[in-house]
């Protein structure tokens, strides 16, 4: 049989800055002596596409790059609909690729099947920050990292073969991977909530243990993602925090991260469950098909993978290998909006988590309807207008005037982005917002199974919609292995 490709994805939708992560890669994965076919998956509108796609075309790599943008998903879409032939079925179609984080991702689903898809965010670079003197780990913990200044000494950049980490496990048994693997039941952070992945005590220093349990030796690795630092795993509020507890008062803009997420060491693991999944810097075995992410443009599309890696069979992989996160803020939301959206999606992961019936090979069933009481939305509005009375009071402490301008803009936002803290116009909004979006995951999830088996006998015929980038290539005098 063939070995499978590995295929280099970037879903995106800065369109602008994208071509500088793709020369950058590709002269990683080049120096690391492989050769794979990149993909970008650009969630751009028409207009910027015909104004940043040329920046693409003024690149020069060594890998072919492919580019599947506005034009060519609108092309997919035809296909699909016309292979359907309902025309009841078109806006769920439409739902599960819209553009959004999730829905861009399955299109990186799709146009890998029958292939190992590695995928990186366009704000991510091929190198860890680790710490000159690494300490020795204790003998359950599996990496350790702290929050320094950027003009601190004592770290460095550090580079990792991406390519090779994730081919060493990739679609295989426990007992073929490398020795050196822990193993055990999930990692604990010792910074944050388990289930929902949110900063329960602010730390400058944070732990991950391995929680011990026995990993069969027959279960085959489905997914693995490399450690991350930079702006690392930090949560809206955690900038919120970050600001206040900046006793120099050096940090003027509210939105501009000060300190840097460093590794003091770490080392590989597998575990059963992974609440720890980070989709920003991770590899998938696709070549017989994954389940969708959740298409929503909240932040919580790979929430679907940490509920459906616990079925028996599959295990997840910590690589041995680090990249960073640069933390582009073109186009982000507003820091106000994106608490709003990040406290949406804790109670989703809650519901989903607690209601969660079963685990299938390409799908997951819940049984939550959308449902959301008064307790959920009292709960929300208790923490958020703590800290909106902190940042009041902050910003009115003798602070700077540039700082405490920002303090009470972010306050102001704050309140309108929670409806002015009004308890039952509040609870009737997130109501409307769970609903729509709990219809359109479930209305997906049924969907995709359906998708999946017609793409992957489709694709070995005819290639999906894309666009072969005519960019530069750099030709050397020799080529890598496996080019």
């Amino acid at each position: 049989m063939k070995p499978a490709d590995t295929v280099f994805v970037i879903p995106t939708y800065r369109l602008r800055d994208v071509a500088e992560t793709i020369e950058i890669y590709d002269q990683h994965i080049w120096s690391n002596g492989h050769s794979t076919k990149m993909m970008v998956f650009d969630d751009s509108s028409l207009a910027n596409h015909d104004k940043y796609y040329s920046a693409l075309e003024k690149t020069k790599t060594h890998n072919e790059v492919f580019y599947i943008g506005p034009k060519e998903k609108e092309e997919f879409l035809s296909f699909l609909q016309g292979k359907l032939r309902d025309n009841k079925l078109q806006s769920i179609v439409r739902n599960l690729f819209r553009p959004s984080y999730g829905g861009n991702r399955n299109f990186t689903l799709i146009y890998t099947l029958g292939a190992y898809m590695v995928s990186s965010d366009d704000d991510m670079r091929p190198y860890g920050l680790m710490e000159m003197n690494s300490p020795s780990l204790d003998e359950h913990e599996i990496s350790r990292g702290l929050l320094m200044k950027p003009d601190r000494k004592g770290y460095v950049q550090k580079s990792f073969d991406l390519i090779s980490s994730f081919q060493d496990v990739l679609g295989k048994r426990l007992v073929e991977i490398p020795s050196n693997y822990a193993q055990g039941e999930l990692l604990e952070d010792s910074a944050t909530d388990l289930e929902t992945n949110t900063t329960e005590t602010f730390l400058a220093e944070n732990t991950l243990r391995l929680r011990q349990g026995k990993v069969p030796p027959q279960t085959v690795v489905k997914m693995a993602q490399t450690f991350r630092t930079g702006t690392n795993d930090i949560d809206a509020l955690d900038f919120v925090r970050l600001y206040l507890r900046d006793g120099t008062q050096s940090q003027s803009n509210l939105h501009e991260f000060n300190e840097q997420y460093v590794l003091a060491n770490f080392r590989p693991v597998v575990t059963n469950k992974n609440w720890r999944m980070d989709c920003g810097v991770a590899a998938y075995d696709n070549r017989v098909g994954l389940p969708p992410f959740f298409p929503t443009r909240l932040r919580f599309e790979d929430y679907l993978y940490r509920l459906w890696i616990q079925q028996r069979g599959i295990v997840s992989a910590h690589v041995p290998a680090v990249q960073t996160h640069v933390k582009n803020n073109y186009m982000r939301n507003p820091l106000a909006m994106d608490v709003f959206n990040e406290e949406i999606c804790i109670l989703l992961k809650k519901k989903f988590k607690q209601t969660l019936r079963k685990t299938e090979d390409l799908s997951i069933t819940f049984d939550y309807n959308g449902e959301v009481t008064s307790a959920d939305t009292e709960e929300i509005l208790e923490k958020i207008t703590d800290i909106y009375r902190q940042v009041m009071k902050e910003s009115g402490a003798g602070r700077s005037r540039k700082r405490s301008e920002s303090l009470r803009l972010f306050a102001e936002n704050l309140k309108r982005s929670f409806y002015g803290f009004e308890p039952d116009f509040f609870q009737q909004n997130v109501s409307r917002i769970v609903d729509d979006v709990v219809s359109q995951i479930r209305s997906s999830l049924e969907l995709w199974p359906t998708l999946v088996e017609m793409c992957y006998f489709y694709k070995d015929k005819k290639a999906f919609p894309h666009r072969k980038v005519r960019n530069q290539r750099i030709k050397l005098k020799f080529s890598p292995v496996g080019a």
